[in-house]
C-alpha cells in the first residue's frame, strides 16, 4: 500500500489555489441568485485530507430568507423549516420557492409547470374563492378541498441542490405534522443571500488567491534558481582531496 504523499510547498500552494478556485465559484453562484426566490445558498468550507492537502467541501445554508407579501393566494411561503414537494420528471423533488400558479387543467403548479403534490396526489382548483390555512389546507369556498404536502429533512442532512431552487430528498424526509405547519398565504420567502456579505467575501478569497499565486510564484523561482546553482557546480573543475 503506497504511503501518504508527501507535501511541499509547491503542492500546498496550488492546493490551496484550487480550494479557493472552488470558494470563489460557490461565491459567485449564491451572488447571482441573491435575488431568487426560495434560493439557498451554499457554504464553502476546508477540510484536509489524508496527505495534508486543503480540500473544499459545501453544504446547503437552510437559513430561511425574509417573507415578502404578495397577496397572490397562490403564492405560499414555509415560515420556519420545511418543504413544498413537487413532481418533476426526475421524480419528486423539495422546493422553498412557493411562487405557483393553475395550469390549463386548473392543477396547481410551479413556475416550471411541475404540479404541486398534495396529500392524494395532484392538486385540481375549480373556480371559487381559494383559501390555504397554515397547515397547508386549501379551502374552497370555505369548504377542505385539499391539503398541500410539506415535509422536512432531518437535521444536519446535506441536501443536493438542483435547478436552482430545487432540493432532491433523502432518506431522512418526512411528513411535518399539521399542527407544527406553519404556512403562510399570499407571502414568498426571499433569497438567503446576502447580496453585500457575499462580495466582501469574493474580495477576501481574490486577495487570498492572489496571495497564493505570489507564493506559488517564489517557491517556483527559489527553485529554478537552485536548478541553476546545482548544474552550475556540477561543471566546476573537482578538486583533488
Amino acid at each position: 500500500m503506497p504511503g501518504p504523499v508527501q507535501t511541499n510547498g509547491m503542492s500546498s500552494a496550488a492546493s490551496a489555489l484550487q480550494m479557493l478556485e472552488r470558494r470563489q465559484a460557490v461565491l459567485a453562484n449564491n451572488l447571482a441568485n441573491a435575488s431568487t426566490r426560495g434560493f439557498k445558498g451554499e457554504m464553502a468550507f476546508s477540510r484536509i485530507m489524508g496527505n495534508a492537502l486543503a480540500a473544499t467541501d459545501t453544504a446547503v445554508d437552510l437559513t430561511p430568507g425574509t417573507l415578502t407579501q404578495t397577496h397572490n393566494p397562490f403564492d405560499l411561503a414555509v415560515e420556519g423549516d420545511g418543504f413544498f414537494v413537487v413532481n418533476t420528471p426526475s421524480g419528486e423533488r423539495l422546493v422553498r420557492n412557493g411562487s405557483f400558479s393553475l395550469n390549463a387543467n386548473r392543477q396547481l403548479v410551479d413556475g416550471k409547470g411541475n404540479t404541486v403534490m398534495g396529500e392524494n396526489g395532484a392538486i385540481t382548483i375549480p373556480n371559487g374563492r381559494v383559501d390555504i390555512d397554515a397547515a397547508g389546507q386549501i379551502l374552497l369556498n370555505g369548504k377542505p378541498l385539499a391539503t398541500l404536502r410539506v415535509e422536512r429533512v432531518a437535521a444536519g442532512t446535506d441536501l443536493q441542490h438542483e435547478g436552482g431552487t430545487m432540493f432532491v430528498p433523502d432518506a431522512s424526509r418526512q411528513s411535518i405534522p399539521a399542527n407544527e405547519r406553519k404556512v403562510q398565504q399570499g407571502f414568498l420567502e426571499e433569497s438567503n443571500v446576502n447580496a453585500m456579505a457575499a462580495m466582501t467575501d469574493m474580495l477576501s478569497v481574490l486577495h487570498r488567491y492572489q496571495a497564493a499565486q505570489k507564493t506559488l510564484r517564489t517557491i517556483d523561482e527559489a527553485r529554478g534558481i537552485a536548478v541553476t546553482d546545482d548544474r552550475r557546480l556540477a561543471t566546476l573543475p573537482q578538486v583533488p582531496a
